[in-house]
């Protein structure tokens, strides 16, 4: 930028975009302090540069507001996870699905885990079932992003909430959430694709692997 350019000359641009062509390095800087901008170079690597006249200042703080808007309107993927075991409990499979219902409900991702052991592993059967019964029960919520497989000794399947569900989850956020603090809770919230493992004994507000030993 400006005396840092090393080039003799340069395809200079007009801070309007109009090319004024190549000139020579001097004449450029001269042309940028006459309407008191910047000189920029904006292609480097090119034969000459390309250098633009602009306010390097004013450029650096509207492209900053345009990062930071585009942060804003990202939609953040989460993917929480339960799981759980073939024989599982009647009590402990409704207290999972309502932790799947509350998920779906906040807008995020659930990938579901049957964890098989022992004699278990063959009888595969056990665990789609239980996973095709939690479809049936969250179809309202949520749909198969990814069908059940086998994974080792667990069977997987992913979960994703209606688009209705989500933009709802997302206004409701949106509304709860103080709009000064609102880069700070970016910066700090999860990575794309981020495995959230959750079970029920954890304390409000808080998430922890639990495994389920039902059926052992």
């Amino acid at each position: 930028m400006n005396e840092q350019i090393r080039a003799r000359e340069v395809r200079l641009v007009g801070p309007e975009g109009e090319q004024v062509g190549i000139v020579p390095l001097e004449r450029a800087l001269q042309l940028a302090a006459d309407v008191d901008l910047d000189l920029v170079e904006v292609a480097p690597m090119a034969r000459p540069p390309v250098c633009k006249l602009m306010d390097f200042g004013k450029f650096k703080y509207e492209s900053a507001l345009k990062a930071r808007e585009a942060r804003r309107n990202q939609q953040q993927t989460v993917i929480k996870e339960m799981k759980l075991r073939p024989k599982i409990d009647p009590h402990d499979y409704e207290t999972k699905k309502g932790h799947v219902v509350r998920f779906l409900k906040a807008g995020d991702k659930v990938k579901v885990t049957i964890m098989f052991r022992g004699r278990e592993q063959s009888r595969p059967e056990l665990g789609y079932r239980l996973l095709r019964r939690l479809e049936s029960e969250i179809t309202e919520l949520g749909y198969v992003e990814a069908a059940p497989k086998q994974d080792g000794r667990n069977m997987i399947m992913v979960l994703a909430p209606h688009r209705a569900v989500k933009a709802s989850a997302v206004a409701a956020t949106a509304s709860r959430g103080a709009p000064r603090d609102r880069a700070a809770d970016e910066s700090a919230a999860p990575e794309a694709g981020e495995t959230v493992a959750v079970g029920e004994t954890a304390p409000a507000g808080e998430t922890g692997a639990v495994a389920d030993n039902s059926g052992e």
